[in-house]
């Protein structure tokens, strides 16, 4: 590792240090503070957002549907670090509190549900200081940023002492070929499995196509708060690029690693119910878009302590998917092999098999709308989601390892006892 690396971590270390005593510090007043109400049977759940960016815009267009037509929810505050992203959520929500401090946000008693959709270096902080506080918790993927290892399982244990209920947005698990898909592999329709194949493939350089400038003479101030927005990533001087175009930049995003590819390997991980990995191996780099930190291309395998393996290829630079790859999976197993194919399952027995192929249809598609309704029925219930913190956690540190083992060019492990990784 360069001296230049060890010294941004060294900074990065102490300032997460003197941060967790800050949240400590205030999640035990929010928590006193903050003691959620009991909920009626009729009563609307009460929503407040964090973070009014482009993704938030599409949830708050979910929301108000489902306010509108169900009757069932209220947006009451949002927050974000630029005003004028803020003060367009108010309007389209009608939200009566806003703020540029998430603290203030979760420390509000009305509020019960906490919708986070911020730069991915924030999602596990803002969580965690919603859990805290005594809120349920909508978080955008990943669950945390790739340099914060460990901080996934950290959220595991502090969803179980709050008796949080926690959603990792993955709107795909709305669909149900993968619970299907999750029982036949239980049942044993394709044997003991033992290699699954998946990739995302896409044309886009997340340059200014892909995330403009909100305002190219935007500066930090009493309008945009650059220090707040930084967080526990290295200190920079402002840049609009980056605060804008945050994908692009190793400090805030994981590139495709953590952005795309949370998609497929969430389902991937619900129907094969796997855990944590033992070791992760990654390739990649920029291949095709200059104009960026992060790689464009991105490939990892991944073995697990039951004699299973995971390859996943990627690339944002062509966008060809053959049948049955791209981010349809391929699961092996000694009997036979599982795919996704337009609206059907498919079993193929595996060579010598006197089984016949067998076409299970899907009986729903996925559907973001279906994808919060099932959680805010969560909030209600107490049961969990099917994209919840532990499925969460199992990715996002999955993820973090690959992306650690193709900047470090070495295999990453992970100790099952101590539940930590290990390097």
């Amino acid at each position: 590792m360069d001296s230049d690396s060890q010294s941004c971590k060294a900074e990065m270390n102490r300032r997460e240090f003197h941060r967790s005593l800050t949240v400590s510090t205030l999640a035990a007043a929010f928590t006193a503070a903050s003691a959620r109400r009991i909920m009626g049977a009729n009563e609307r759940l009460q929503v407040g957002i964090i973070g009014c960016g482009g993704r938030a815009g599409a949830h708050i267009h979910n929301l108000l549907a489902i306010k509108e037509n169900d009757k069932i929810l209220e947006i009451v505050a949002v927050c974000d670090t630029y005003r004028p992203r803020l003060q367009r959520a108010a309007k389209a929500t009608g939200a009566a509190f806003t703020t540029m401090r998430h603290e203030e946000l979760v420390a509000q008693k009305e509020v019960d549900v906490v919708l986070v959709a911020t730069p991915d270096h924030w999602h596990g902080f803002h969580t965690l200081d919603a859990m805290r506080a005594g809120k349920d918790v909508y978080c955008e993927k990943p669950l945390s940023h790739w340099r914060q290892l460990n901080l996934p399982v950290q959220l595991v244990k502090t969803a179980k002492e709050t008796k949080r209920i926690i959603q990792v947005g993955c709107q795909r698990m709305s669909c149900s070929a993968y619970q299907q898909a999750r029982k036949l592999i239980a049942d044993g329709a394709i044997g003991k499995p033992i290699l699954a194949e998946t990739g995302y493939y896409r044309i886009g350089d997340w340059g200014e196509r892909g995330m403009p400038i909100d305002d190219p003479n935007a500066k930090p101030g009493p309008d945009l708060d650059w220090e707040r927005f930084q967080g526990d990533s290295p200190k920079r001087d402002f840049d609009v690029s980056r605060y804008f175009r945050w994908r692009m930049y190793w400090d805030y995003s994981g590139g495709p690693g953590t952005d795309n590819y949370v998609h497929f390997y969430t389902p991937l991980s619900y129907m094969l119910n796997l855990g944590y990995p033992d070791t992760v191996t990654a390739s990649g780099g920029k291949y095709r878009y200059e104009e960026r930190e992060v790689p464009d291309t991105f490939n990892l395998i991944v073995d697990y302590p039951d004699k299973f393996v995971v390859i996943c290829t990627g690339t944002q630079g062509n966008d060809y998917q053959s049948q049955g790859s791209g981010d349809n999976p391929i699961i092996r197993g000694w009997d036979a092999t599982l795919t996704l194919e337009g609206n059907d399952i498919v079993i193929r027995p595996t060579g010598g098999s006197t089984k016949k192929e067998q076409r299970i249809p899907i009986t729903s598609d996925t559907s973001e709308l279906v994808f919060w309704r099932e959680f805010l029925e969560c909030c209600r219930t107490r049961q969990q989601p099917k994209s919840d913190i532990q499925l969460g956690s199992v990715v996002a540190t999955t993820l973090q390892m690959a992306i650690t083992a193709m900047r470090e060019k070495r295999v990453m492990k992970f100790d099952q006892i101590s539940q930590k990784v290990i390097g």
